[in-house]
Formats: C-alpha cells, sequence, structure tokens
C-alpha cells in the first residue's frame, strides 16, 4: 500500500512541473498522471482491504471514489492529448469530485486518528492542497475558457502530491502503512 501511494504521489508531484512538461513532453506528462491515479487506486484498494475501524472503512471508501474519479478523469486528458498535443495541460489537475471525496476520507482520517501522530494531519493538508488545485484549475466560462490560475493550480497539485509522498514514506520501510494515515491517491 506505502509503495502505490508514494509513487502516484511521485507521479503528481512532477507532473505538474513546467520542467518535467518541456523534458518528457505532453503524452508522457499525461502518462505520468495516468500511471499516478492508477497507483491510486491500487494503494486506496488495498487500504480498503485493511482498514480495521468503522471510521478507517469510511475514509478509505470514499478515498477510493475519488480515485476513481481521477482515473476517469486523466484518461480523459490522456486521449485529448494524444489526439491534439498542443491541448492545455490544465486538464490534467483533479477533478472536482475526486478532490471533493479526497476531503471527506482526509477530515474522517484525521478525526478518527485523535492525537496519534502527524500523517493525519499532513495528509488532510494534502487533500486540501488538491481541492484548492481542482478550484484553481477551473475553466471560467465567461473567459473563453480561462483558467483561474494556471500557477495556482500547479503549486497546488505538487504540494498536495508532496503531502501525500509524505504520508508514505515511513511505510516504505517496513513495507506496512497505517491506513489511516492515507487519503491520498
Amino acid at each position: 500500500m506505502a509503495w502505490c501511494f508514494a509513487i502516484g504521489s511521485l507521479c503528481f508531484l512532477i507532473g505538474p512541473l513546467d520542467v518535467y512538461a518541456g523534458l518528457v513532453g505532453a503524452t508522457a506528462d499525461a502518462v505520468t498522471f495516468f500511471a499516478g491515479s492508477i497507483f491510486f487506486t491500487a494503494g486506496g484498494a488495498l487500504q480498503v482491504r485493511h482498514a480495521v475501524t468503522r471510521a478507517d472503512r469510511w475514509a478509505a471508501w470514499i478515498q477510493s471514489a475519488g480515485t476513481l474519479f481521477f482515473n476517469v478523469s486523466t484518461f480523459r486528458a490522456l486521449q485529448v492529448v494524444v489526439a491534439d498535443p498542443d491541448y492545455d495541460r490544465l486538464v490534467w489537475r483533479p477533478d472536482m469530485f475526486g478532490s471533493i471525496c479526497f476531503l471527506v476520507s482526509g477530515v474522517i482520517a484525521y478525526r478518527a486518528a485523535g492525537r496519534r501522530g502527524w500523517q493525519p494531519a499532513v495528509n488532510l493538508l494534502g487533500c486540501v492542497f488538491f481541492g484548492i488545485s481542482a478550484l484553481a484549475a477551473y475553466v471560467l466560462p465567461s473567459a473563453a475558457g480561462a483558467e483561474v490560475s494556471a500557477t495556482a493550480a500547479n503549486v497546488n497539485t505538487s504540494l498536495g502530491a508532496a503531502c501525500f509522498l509524505a504520508c508514505a514514506v515511513p511505510g516504505l520501510s517496513s513495507g506496512r502503512s497505517d491506513a489511516r494515515a492515507r487519503a491520498p491517491r
């Protein structure tokens, strides 16, 4: 589970970086986001399987629903970039439904954890960053397709992924991860 969340987080950490996208190209950048969403979904499935308490199960199921939303949105974006390489890559940012699922699961996990460690708080912060990213990537209908803020979407996607990665790293050495500490993708 920790490896799945770490790899997924790393994909979403580097995907929004202009340097990375410029180095690998639009299609490889799109594949990076889609692969990251698949790793988050695999981690979420493992988290559901290992959830112990009722709160853990709710958080894991809701988070897993969010990862499925991200699978759909990143797959659609991959199809678009292959068909039109000039398409604005902001289509990769987390969509609002996935972000809402993450926020809800992050709050449940945080509340259930009480004062047990730093991971639930950092995870919730990552969920907030992903939510800000989704809002910042919203396309304004009156502005002829202009995003609210490309920079805010990119920065918050990477910051959220960094939070999720920080939560996953401690589980890498043991091969285990705390189901309550995660609500990333």
